[in-house]
């Protein structure tokens, strides 16, 4: 009985060392890259809430904030009001500002971009598939994006107005 219950302890332990390799090896050598600041923007395909489609290509030549948020995260509904004015204020330079929602449904952000007089863009992820492509897990997350399509930098957590306009002054001397 002795000598069955130890072959059982180290086929346990090497399985669990074997999953750790795995998930070791995983982390260090894993081709699907989180963006960073400097690298291209991944592309996306989307719609927005009037089921219009819409792509990073939209874009092109532009410098872009996008933001991902969603409305169940309160420093994301904090942070709108700034990024409205924010939006407003760069438009006549030809910077955008997108918000790009975390998969709720269209009734749910339509009602609260009206509540909070949102103007600029909402675009939906549906699937996942670009919050995913961009390595977002935290909320909100915010890409600044040069116009050639490259990320000048990514600020995650909530940002207040001086943050976002340091951050867009900064992102169009630098061009």
């Amino acid at each position: 009985m002795k000598s069955g219950k130890k072959w059982v302890q180290i086929a346990v332990l090497a399985l669990v060392v074997l999953a750790g390799g795995v998930t070791i090896g995983n982390a260090l050598f894993n081709r699907d890259q989180i963006p960073r600041a400097g690298d291209r923007a991944p592309q996306f395909k989307v719609v927005d809430l009037d089921g219009a489609g819409h792509s990073l290509g939209d874009w092109a030549g532009k410098p872009l904030v996008l933001n991902f948020w969603g409305t169940f995260c309160p420093p994301c509904t904090e942070e709108m009001p700034a990024l409205q004015h924010q939006s407003a204020k760069w438009a006549e330079r030809g910077v955008g500002v997108v918000g790009m929602n975390l998969g709720e449904n269209a009734v749910t952000v339509r009602s609260f971009v009206q509540q909070y007089g949102v103007e600029f863009p909402i675009y939906m992820d549906m699937d996942d598939a670009v919050r995913k492509a961009y390595g977002v897990n935290q909320y909100p997350t915010t890409f600044f994006i040069k116009p050639g399509g490259r990320i000048y930098k990514i600020i995650i957590g909530k940002m207040d107005e001086a943050t976002i306009e340091s951050t867009v002054e900064s992102m169009l001397a630098s061009q």
